[in-house]
């Protein structure tokens, strides 16, 4: 069936919108594509959200996350409406939405994970039936609620040689091993773009590093790297995952605009490096999709802390900016044919888990 997914990051940066042709099994087509960037207003609105989201002890209603959550549905579902113009698709030929909303705190250590968005909403705005908070169902198990992607990320490699990496560079990181066999392991390898666009947007106004430009003119302060690594997420097995505030640029306040750049990106470099100990094997290929990867300083870094050939998911015919977004489609297929997308490699889930909650129209 046609699906639509739609992924808000942690990044805050926008809406990725997609569109493709699935079964939700091996069968994946993407059919369209387009990103909706958030304005200055809506970014500042969903940030001061999600700050306040994370001094509560659980998820509970308040104005600010009232209002930003309606801010989310009212963004994704004239993201949908466009999607759907511009591939001049009409709404009843599609299937599902796969709604992921905006995740505001994660703490399944706590036994919750929070990601605002009114599913029964955007179904009645856009409708289309839609399946929503994709993550709860796996917290309440016991699982991390993260990596979901990992089985999406299965099905796009069904064709290449194995054992192989997919490493994802949103806010956070995530990788997915895949082995001969079929086994998926999956984590959150630490901060990606979250800490460097923190810092540059401190320290110029500008969003992000754009072409790694001040991270090349930097040099990485070996002192302040060192100890950013020295936490002990990095030594806690798999599976794992990490809320975006769990790792600040405090450590390399006081460096330089350009030194600081460079030392943040070397950090997410070696927070991959650290990662591939927990995988079941090396792989013979790292794949890499999200925004990171636009980031050419970045991906030489991983390439030199891992040792791996590093290759931009784009090389394999991918929209590696799409990837996520599609991944929600194709997990919105399967729950509507009641197949799992958690894994107890992927989230630590005692089973492999269905999960979402379906809102018709």
């Amino acid at each position: 069936m046609l699906a639509i997914g739609l992924m808000s990051g942690t990044s805050l940066d926008g809406i990725d919108a997609a569109l493709i042709d699935t079964d939700g099994e091996g069968m994946v087509r993407p059919v369209a594509f387009r990103g909706e960037p958030y304005s200055d207003a809506a970014r500042e609105q969903l940030a001061t959200a999600t700050v306040i989201a994370l001094t509560y002890d659980r998820p509970r209603a308040s104005p600010p996350l009232i209002e930003a959550a309606d801010l989310i549905t009212r963004a994704h579902a004239m993201a949908v409406h466009k999607l759907l113009r511009e591939a001049q698709v009409a709404p009843e030929a599609v299937g599902v939405i796969g709604f992921h909303g905006q995740t505001v705190a994660h703490r399944p250590d706590r036994g919750w994970t929070w990601q605002i968005g009114d599913g029964a909403a955007l179904a009645a705005a856009c409708g289309i039936t839609t399946v929503a908070d994709f993550r709860s169902a796996d917290v309440a198990a016991g699982g991390q609620g993260a990596p979901l992607i990992p089985i999406y990320h299965a099905a796009l490699t069904a064709g290449l040689a194995r054992p192989v990496a997919v490493l994802n560079l949103g806010g956070v990181g995530n990788i997915t091993f895949i082995g001969a066999d079929g086994t998926l392991v999956a984590f959150d390898t630490g901060p990606a773009n979250g800490l460097i666009d923190h810092w540059v947007g401190e320290q110029t106004g500008a969003r992000y590093d754009a072409g790694g430009g001040l991270a090349a003119a930097g040099r990485v302060d070996q002192t302040v790297l060192g100890g950013m690594l020295d936490h002990p997420f990095f030594d806690a097995p798999a599976p794992k995952s990490l809320d975006r505030s769990d790792f600040t640029i405090q450590p390399a306040r006081g460096l330089s605009t350009a030194d600081g750049a460079a030392t943040l990106t070397a950090f997410t470099a070696e927070s991959v490096a650290l990662a591939l100990p927990h995988l079941p094997a090396r792989p013979a290929r790292l794949l890499v999709v999200g925004g990171g990867r636009h980031n050419p300083v970045l991906m030489r870094m991983i390439a030199d802390a891992t040792g791996l050939v590093v290759e931009s998911g784009d090389s394999l015919g991918w929209n590696g900016d799409g990837v996520e977004a599609e991944g929600f489609a194709y997990m919105a297929v399967r729950r509507l044919k009641s197949l799992p997308i958690s894994f107890p490699g992927t989230t630590g889930a005692p089973v492999a888990m269905t999960g979402g909650v379906v809102h018709p129209v």
